[in-house]
């Protein structure tokens, strides 16, 4: 039997359809468990979860870093932000964070991070590489929601007892708006092109479209359910589609996600979830949104385009926040 030998260029050139063919990195959701301080790890592919990594105590805002190499939990009752190595789930460091973070939000380039503290009435910026708070910017009673435009110049706080949301410069780092919506807000959310934000009002039951460039309230978002209360009707998470077209409202113990029309403001339907549902995250390609729903202890799958559920996967304790790899 003859024997060939692969030259080097061959084997180089075998090893780089191999590579091709397999992807180095398959897509993952993170959702932070806020009574069981831990995060679900869910791959997208199999829609299972591969892993529970503990953390600091009552996990809420949660991120990955702009390679996806890092995740950034924070652990609102120890004051402090947790960073995860995504390889291994192990945490490398924790962050200074200010008291009782609840969200963040991270600069396009990845740094800093912008951290909403609960209990201070303010937002600590934070340079994450170096671990040191950049500034602190003063706002209303209890600021949570935390929303950036896309070039990362305007970024924009809302305080659930002030009924707020405060426009701060991210150059200068000081209040330039205020902006009074319905009692209290919890989520902020730009569209694509950063000509407008969105803000729910959990108590209010409504969603304000606020323009940009005015800083006026053009559009409130109501829901009507057949069969449910009003008073159940709490609007939380809210995320657009890059096109502009849709957005998605969970609306706590009301078990839906509202399907909205962002052009004409129009609700189109009401898709059922698992029980109080908080907050929503995108997969990379839009194709799939993902709730987390705190009392039923699970996460909800919508497919976008059909608008339709089409999973539920048991998570820990008080699932509150989620986030997405950027893979």
């Amino acid at each position: 039997m003859s024997r060939h030998r692969i030259r080097p260029a061959q084997a180089a050139l075998v090893a780089a359809a191999l590579a091709a063919a397999v992807p180095a990195h398959a897509t993952t959701v993170y959702v932070s468990n806020e009574k069981g301080n831990s995060v679900s790890v869910i791959d997208v592919d199999t829609l299972k979860v591969t892993a529970t990594w503990p953390v600091g105590r009552r996990p809420r805002g949660i991120t990955v870093g702009k390679d996806g190499s890092l995740l950034y939990v924070c652990a609102s009752d120890d004051d402090r932000i947790d960073v995860l190595d995504t390889r291994t789930g192990k945490i490398v460091r924790s962050l200074r964070s200010g008291p009782d973070p609840e969200q963040f939000i991270a600069h396009p380039s990845g740094n800093p991070l912008y951290v909403a503290n609960e209990d201070d009435s303010q937002v600590t910026v934070l340079d994450i590489e170096k671990n040191k708070v950049v500034a602190e910017v003063p706002v209303g009673v209890e600021p949570e929601g935390m929303g950036l435009s896309p070039d990362g110049s305007i970024l924009v706080n809302t305080s659930e007892t002030t009924n707020m949301a405060h426009f701060i410069d991210t150059k200068t780092f000081q209040v330039i708006d205020n902006v009074l919506v319905d009692a209290r807000p919890r989520f902020a959310e730009f569209s694509q092109d950063g000509k407008w934000l969105w803000v729910s009002a959990e108590v209010g039951g409504t969603v304000s479209v606020i323009d940009v460039e005015t800083r006026k309230v053009v559009k409130k978002i109501t829901f009507k359910i057949p069969g449910v209360t009003d008073e159940q009707i709490q609007p939380v998470g809210v995320r657009l589609t890059k096109d502009g077209t849709k957005a998605f409202v969970a609306l706590g113990p009301a078990n839906r996600v509202a399907v909205v029309d962002a052009k004409t403001y129009e609700v189109q339907k009401y898709l059922p979830v698992g029980q109080r549902v908080w907050q929503l995250a995108f997969t990379p390609d839009q194709k799939l949104l993902f709730t987390t729903n705190g009392t039923s202890n699970d996460v909800s799958v919508i497919d976008v385009e059909a608008s339709r559920v089409t999973k539920s996967i048991p998570v820990g304790l008080l699932p509150w926040g989620v986030a997405v790899s950027p893979q």
